[in-house]
């Protein structure tokens, strides 16, 4: 079974839909390395990212990888390897 790639493009989608986006911030600008927190984005707006996440890919987050000080790159890495895990 070939994994399925998670993408920065599908996390910006899914923290959109999730919880709108801060005005003040370009999520199409280069976010990778930008702490959550500094995004706009708290807990709750996290938890509900990852549950979109979770159900749409069918894998399972640990609730570390949602913590607002990670950034877009944590993320995305977490995710690509949980994917590459259940592929396997």
């Amino acid at each position: 079974m070939t994994a399925r790639e998670f993408t920065l493009d599908d996390l910006r989608r899914i923290l959109r839909a999730a919880a709108g986006a801060d005005e003040s911030v370009d999520l199409d600008g280069d976010i990778r390395d930008t702490a959550f927190e500094s995004l706009g984005y708290e807990s709750l707006a996290l938890l509900e990212t990852g549950s979109r996440i979770q159900r749409e890919y069918g894998i399972a987050l640990d609730d570390d990888v949602l913590d607002i000080e990670h950034t877009p790159r944590s993320l995305v890495e977490a995710v690509n390897a949980r994917l590459s895990a259940v592929a396997r």
